[in-house]
């Protein structure tokens, strides 16, 4: 199978879909005739044309709105962030708008929009430009929330997200665009709100998503010299949550570490606690250990970084925890 970049495999997906529906257009700022701040729509101006790669003004709001107009009136737009952090600027229109009309019509008219960009460190940016707010927008219902880890995964609920007629919250990582993987050149659909088990074990499950699932996956190869069998499952969606494939891991392993980079306050993991101790709590051999990033913002000194981020070292010391080795 070929191998290409995760911006490469974000391109496709749009492209394919702008082949197939002549309803989708992508907006954002230097998406067009700079083939986009990370070069995920590189060639796609020349391809699709002014009308459907649409440069914008520095005005999140501005053009989150029309994007969210063009939904209501039957289009598809892709609307891409610089990154997420901007998107603050724009908040009222994703929730107060996209994410409500549907149920203020009364099932009506819907936005089927797909609201795409790099969410969470990508390194000496500073504390405003290092955010994750995936557990924000999960907490909006109307919202589609999806984190992929991989160039797969990426391509696969892209076109998914693209297609779906919810709004959905697509969000990447600076840090990922130039990761290489596996894609097949046929078409592929991954559906939103279904976990995967990237690693089989049968000591103690770890549940996580987005980047931050590589230092899941570096602790599990750690541990494994040890003897500790690390299950890891990739959440993918994050709204809706697929608790299902979590809770019966849990009941395999009858431990559970969640590695999330999000702060840990109103956090996915916390979510997930609650729902693993309330429908497992009698398979559990252990309290639940989240790691998350500490409760500060992220500094720009990058002994700073490592400090407060979710690292190997942290998530090896929690799945040591709640197996009793020490």
């Amino acid at each position: 199978m070929r191998v290409i970049q995760f911006r490469e495999a974000l391109r496709e997906a749009m492209s394919e879909e702008m082949r197939r529906d002549k309803s989708v257009f992508l907006m954002g700022e230097e998406v067009a005739e700079y083939n986009g701040a990370y070069k995920v729509s590189q060639g796609m101006l020349d391809e699709f044309g002014a009308k459907r790669v649409i440069d914008t003004p520095i005005a999140e709001l501005g053009f989150a709105g029309i994007g969210v107009g063009a939904a209501m009136n039957g289009l598809r737009p892709i609307i891409e962030f610089m990154t997420f952090n901007f998107s603050l600027v724009a908040i009222d229109q994703v929730i107060n708008s996209a994410a409500k009309t549907l149920a203020m019509s009364g099932g009506q008219y819907g936005a089927p929009i797909v609201f795409r960009g790099p969410t969470g460190n990508a390194g000496q940016l500073g504390a405003q430009h290092s955010q994750n707010f995936e557990n924000w927008y999960a907490n909006t219902p109307g919202l589609k929330v999806v984190v992929p880890a991989n160039p797969y995964d990426a391509k696969g609920l892209l076109k998914s997200s693209i297609r779906d007629n919810d709004p959905v919250i697509f969000m990447e990582s600076e840090m990922m665009y130039g990761d290489k993987g596996e894609v097949p050149e046929e078409e592929y659909l991954i559906p939103l709100g279904k976990a995967d088990i990237k690693r089989e074990g049968t000591d103690v499950t770890v549940v996580s998503f987005g980047k931050i699932l590589k230092v899941a996956q570096q602790a599990a190869e750690e541990l494994e010299k040890e003897g500790i069998s690390v299950e890891i499952v990739d959440l993918m969606s994050v709204r809706p949550i697929d608790y299902k494939t979590v809770i019966e891991s849990v009941k395999k392993t009858n431990r559970l570490v969640i590695v999330e980079e999000a702060w840990p306050l109103g956090s996915i993991a916390t979510d997930i606690t609650y729902n693993v101790q309330r429908h497992a709590f009698d398979y559990l051999d252990a309290p639940i250990r989240r790691v998350n990033s500490m409760d500060v913002p992220l500094s720009y000194a990058p002994t700073l970084i490592e400090a407060v981020l979710p690292n190997v070292k942290r998530t090896v010391e929690a799945i040591k925890d709640v197996t009793y080795v020490s």
